[in-house]
């Protein structure tokens, strides 16, 4: 019960803080944003902000590690470890929001009605879009609580193939797409949005590569056939049917 319980705690803290980024880096509504406080010297608050974004891709690719994984396991069940992953990066974003430096500076505004309300509707659209395309895989287990409850209820788990259904037919990661969408659609581009921004796409490119090695190596020539026919990251439409290839393996 407790081990479920855990999980039900780290996967609401995950909830929590990727919910706060969304209006983090809009400069809406929470007390903490990419804005906020005092500006100091444009050079060291870039180089903090670098640095908690190196603080929160250190975390989220290391703990991804199959190597890490092994060792965390020697002292956590391992039904366990999918969630302290996931409660590690949680903790990794309230880091990064408490520690953010704004940095003064206008990188665009955009000043015509209509593009502002189309910009502000990519932005929800992209930031909604991460969750959607979670729940197109297998959103609980990626989140640890399918894990969790199975050893809870004493039941054997295992996970799902490696599955293409709808948006990952036309891209291999809908989720990262999603997600840069959100970042970089704004009609007020601020400079520390900027910075956030860029550093975040950069941190997802950088851990797709490693990501898609790892899977390479799960999924062998299955998974190289399909990044062969399918973009990584801007879709292409009329791609084959959704597939199911194995080995089970489970994206970050």
């Amino acid at each position: 019960m407790f081990g479920f319980l855990y999980s039900v705690f780290a996967y609401v803290a995950f909830l929590a803080s990727f919910g706060y980024l969304a209006f983090f880096a809009n400069d809406l509504l929470v007390p903490f944003t990419v804005d906020s406080g005092q500006p100091g010297g444009a050079f060291s608050s870039v180089l903090v902000d670098v640095g908690l974004i190196l603080l929160f891709g250190v975390q989220h690719s290391v703990m991804a590690r199959d190597s890490f994984k092994r060792r965390i396991t020697r002292v956590l069940p391992a039904h366990l470890e999918r969630s302290t992953y996931v409660l590690a990066s949680a903790l990794a974003l309230v880091v990064l929001y408490a520690g953010w430096q704004p940095v003064p500076g206008l990188v665009w505004h955009v000043e015509t009605p209509a593009l502002r309300v189309a910009l502000y509707g990519l932005n929800a659209l992209g930031w909604v879009g991460v969750p959607v395309a979670s729940f197109l895989i297998d959103h609980f287990d990626l989140f640890g609580l399918k894990q969790a409850f199975a050893a809870w209820r004493k039941r054997s788990f295992s996970a799902k193939g490696f599955v293409t259904p709808v948006l990952y037919r036309h891209c291999r990661h809908p989720m990262m797409t999603a997600l840069m969408v959100g970042l970089w659609a704004a009609p007020d581009l601020t400079v520390g949005h900027a910075v956030l921004s860029a550093g975040m796409t950069l941190y997802i490119v950088i851990g797709v590569h490693f990501e898609e090695r790892a899977l390479r190596r799960e999924l062998g020539e299955a998974y190289a056939q399909y990044q062969q026919r399918t973009p990584k990251f801007v879709p292409r439409f009329g791609s084959p049917r959704a597939q199911t290839l194995t080995p089970a393996a489970q994206t970050d």
